[in-house]
């Protein structure tokens, strides 16, 4: 809502699900980028290596197709990690996931724009840089 970007919430029954479901979304929707959000807390079984590994490794894997995706998916030992993580008044990697959507947003806009080369950008055309709000820090 800050950036002035509409949304829409969908809720999915785990980790696992949230990459399938951004999947679907975006072959069927005109979003522009995604911000996924949940917690894994550690249990007794090996489930969790699996949960987090598949689930962060699938959603690197769309983002390498081109999807911009901040990736918010809590990977913690306990609910009191979670909290001091998920506080928008502490840690908030929800929020630092919607900001990392938002500038991958900005970069498939500026460079969508662009025709295709070998790799290199055009002369002139620098890249802003994340966390720099007055163009002071350009790559």
């Amino acid at each position: 809502e800050a950036a002035g970007a509409a949304y829409e919430v969908i809720e999915m029954p785990g980790a696992l699900e949230i990459p399938t479901a951004i999947g679907i979304s975006d072959r069927g929707s005109n979003f522009d980028g995604y911000v996924a959000l949940g917690c894994v807390i550690r249990g007794e079984t090996t489930h969790y290596e699996t949960v987090c590994n598949d689930s962060s490794r699938a959603l690197q894997l769309l983002g390498l197709q081109g999807l911009c995706i901040g990736n918010g998916i809590l990977t913690v030992e306990n609910k009191k990690q979670a909290e001091v993580r998920a506080d928008p008044e502490g840690q908030n990697k929800g929020g630092g996931a919607a900001a990392a959507a938002l500038h991958l947003i900005a970069l498939a806009r500026k460079w969508g724009r662009q025709s295709k080369g070998i790799g290199f950008k055009p002369f002139g055309q620098d890249t802003l840089m994340a966390g720099d709000t007055d163009g002071s820090n350009l790559a």
